[in-house]
């Protein structure tokens, strides 16, 4: 089951966070946008299973097609809607792997387990990154009104993105007490501008702990799936 799961969440992700472009998001009204996303759904279920006649996959797709529409027509915008968007998602995802577990090894690249793990981190990665880009900027868009922005076009965005990007690569590479120290500089370099105006200290509080938070849960994530996956050998070990 985890191996069809991993599979079906990677594509879930790219179909989401990778393939869906500001103006898909912009026009989602559009049916022939949410066909075009629905379709992308099923195409990236089929790659990443390697399997292209499944009815469990036109399943999913239908359940995906089904809470896009609520949260679309329903115009729920918020982050509280983006989660439950999300969970209902993995929710269905998980439902569809546990139907279904073989999925993944009677599909054509079964034969190539590194590609599971390789799935996993590519997974934990746009969660982080893209994902985690978009969450946080739904949380905070209640407050971004509020505060006076004179730094850098998009600098925030990139500090974000940077900041969750170092997160993964300490834990998954072992070294979580570096996060520490990441947090540290921060605060330092941010407490000139925060100390000037409490409004805008508490705009970064809540931003920074959502980003490292979002990044940490991720990670975290990432390692206990990698946990039971095949290792990521692409060469095959010496006999």
């Amino acid at each position: 089951m985890i191996a069809t799961f991993t599979a079906l969440i990677f594509a879930h992700v790219l179909a989401d966070f990778m393939l869906q472009n500001s103006a898909m998001v912009k026009h989602r009204r559009d049916p022939r946008v949410m066909a075009l996303h629905t379709a992308i759904v099923l195409l990236t279920a089929q790659a990443t299973t390697g399997q292209f006649a499944a009815p469990e996959l036109l399943a999913l797709t239908v359940a995906h097609l089904i809470i896009d529409c609520i949260k679309t027509y329903g115009g729920f915008r918020t982050f509280t809607a983006f989660m439950v968007d999300q969970i209902a998602h993995i929710t269905t995802i998980a439902g569809i792997a546990s139907f279904a577990p073989t999925l993944w090894i009677t599909g054509a690249w079964a034969t190539h387990p590194w590609i599971l793990p390789a799935m996993a981190l590519l997974t934990g990665l746009i969660v982080t990154l893209t994902a985690g880009q978009h969450a946080i900027a739904l949380l905070m868009r209640p407050h971004t009104m509020h505060i006076r922005n004179n730094g850098l076009r998009d600098g925030g965005r990139q500090i974000g993105l940077l900041e969750r990007g170092l997160i993964v690569l300490f834990i998954l590479t072992n070294l979580p007490i570096a996060v520490g120290f990441l947090i540290g500089a921060k605060s330092i370099l941010r407490f000139g501008t925060a100390s000037r105006d409490q409004r805008t200290a508490e705009y970064v509080i809540i931003g920074t702990l959502a980003s490292f938070g979002w990044a940490i849960l991720a990670a975290l994530a990432t390692q206990a799936a990698l946990v039971h996956l095949p290792p990521l050998e692409i060469v095959p070990p010496a006999p």
